[in-house]
C-alpha cells in the first residue's frame, strides 16, 4: 500500500516525442520516513505512482531524486526517539548509545575533524549500502525507468554485481544510477566539491576523474551525475563533455529556511573558477546564483542537450528546507517550479 504522500506541484514541459524524459522527484521528507527501508520505499513510490498516472513513466524515463535522500538511512530501525527528535544531534545521541562498542570501534578507525559524524555514518554504512540498494533497486523495477538515486554518504563505497558496497577509508558523498533492471550501474559517481559544512567528514574526490565522475548509457542517452555544488565548477563540465554526455542531472540540497532570497555569499568550500563576477556576491540571491553559475548557467559547457537539478526538502530535523525548487533545462530554456512541499517537474527530450 502507497504512503500518504505530500505534493503540491505537478509541471510538464514539452510532449512525449519517444526520446524519454527526466523527471525530477522532490519528496518531502520526514524523520519517520526512515523507519525502514520499506517505509521509505513506499514514501517514494507514491511520487513516481503519481508520475504514472500524469503519464509520465515509460521505460525512456530517468527519475532524478536529491542529493542525501540515501544519507538518513542511517536512522533506520533506531526507534521513536530518533524520529521524534528536534535536532540531527539529538537524532544521533540515542543512535550511539544503543550501538555504543560499534560506535568506539568506528570512533578509533575515524581520523576526519568531526569524527563523531564520521564515526556514526561509518559504523552504520554497511546495513545503509543494503537498504539503499534494496530502496532504489525496488522502485527502478517496479517502475520499469531508470533512477539516479539521490546521494548517501559511505566510506570507500563501489558498485559489486549490481549491488552498492560500503568499503573502508575515507566517507564519500556519492550517488549510484539503478537501471531497468534493479542493478546500479558498475560505476558510482562521486563529490568532488563538498562545502564547508560537509569538509570535517566528508572527503573530497578531487582532482576531478572519469572514474568518479562516469557517465551511464540510459535508454534516454548519455547521463553524467553532477552532485549539488559539483554542477557549479567548469571542470566537471569538462570531464562530462569528453565523455559524450547528453543529459546532466543535478542532485542538490540547501540547508536553511529562507535560503533562495538571501544574498549569495559566493563560492562555499573551493575558491571561484575564473569566469565568476566577483560583484555577483552579494548583489544575486541565492536562487539568482544557481541560475547563473550553476546547472541552469553552465549545462552547455557539458555539451548535453539537457539536465534537472531536483532539492532535497521537507523537514528533516533541524536541517531546515526553503520552499522547494526543481529546475531543468534544454535548448528552449530554464525551468523552474517551488513547492511548498513536494513537487515533480517532467522535462520531455
Amino acid at each position: 500500500m502507497l504512503t500518504e504522500i505530500k505534493l503540491d506541484e505537478l509541471t510538464n514541459i514539452g510532449q512525449d516525442g519517444g526520446k524519454g524524459n527526466l523527471l525530477a522527484v522532490q519528496p518531502y521528507m520526514l524523520p519517520v520516513d526512515y523507519r525502514s527501508a520499506d517505509s521509505l520505499i513506499e514514501k517514494l513510490a507514491g511520487y513516481l505512482e503519481a508520475a504514472r498516472q500524469a503519464g509520465w513513466i515509460t521505460p525512456r524515463t530517468i527519475a532524478v531524486f536529491p542529493e542525501y535522500l540515501g544519507t538518513w538511512l542511517v536512522a533506520v530501525g533506531e526507534g521513536e526517539a530518533v524520529y521524534r527528535a528536534a535536532t540531527v544531534d539529538g537524532a544521533m545521541r540515542p543512535i550511539v548509545l544503543r550501538h555504543l562498542p560499534a560506535f568506539l570501534r568506528a570512533f578509533w578507525e575515524s581520523h576526519e575533524p568531526d569524527r563523531t559524524t564520521a564515526s556514526v555514518f561509518r559504523m552504520a554504512a554497511e546495513r545503509m549500502a543494503r537498504d539503499y540498494t534494496r530502496v532504489f533497486s525496488n522502485l527502478s523495477q517496479r517502475f520499469g525507468i531508470t533512477v539516479v538515486a539521490g546521494s548517501i554518504l559511505l566510506p570507500n563505497p563501489q558498485v559489486v554485481e549490481g549491488v552498492v558496497v560500503a568499503g573502508h577509508g575515507p566517507l564519500f558523498n556519492v550517488t549510484a544510477v539503478f537501471g531497468l533492471d534493479g542493478k546500479a550501474y558498475p560505476a558510482l559517481t562521486f563529490k568532488a566539491f563538498p562545502i564547508e559544512d560537509e569538509q570535517p567528514f566528508v572527503t573530497a574526490a578531487f582532482p576531478v576523474r572519469p572514474e568518479r565522475l562516469p557517465v551511464f548509457d540510459t535508454p534516454a542517452g548519455r547521463l553524467g551525475v553532477l552532485i549539488c555544488a559539483d554542477s557549479w565548477y567548469p571542470e566537471t563540465y569538462a570531464c562530462l563533455v569528453k565523455q559524450g554526455v547528453d543529459l546532466v542531472a543535478v542532485p542538490s540540497f540547501a540547508s536553511g529556511d529562507g535560503h533562495w532570497e538571501i544574498p549569495w555569499a559566493g563560492y562555499n568550500g573551493a575558491p571561484a573558477p575564473a569566469d565568476v563576477d566577483a560583484s555577483d556576491v552579494g548583489r544575486l540571491s541565492e536562487s539568482q546564483a544557481w541560475h547563473k553559475y550553476a546547472l541552469a548557467g553552465r549545462l552547455g559547457l557539458s555539451g548535453a542537450r539537457a539536465g534537472t537539478n531536483v532539492f532535497l526538502h521537507g523537514r528533516l530535523w533541524n536541517l531546515g528546507s526553503d520552499s522547494g525548487l526543481t529546475l531543468s533545462v534544454d535548448g528552449a530554456g530554464v525551468y523552474d517550479v517551488r513547492a511548498s512541499t513536494g513537487a515533480i517537474l517532467n522535462l520531455w527530450l
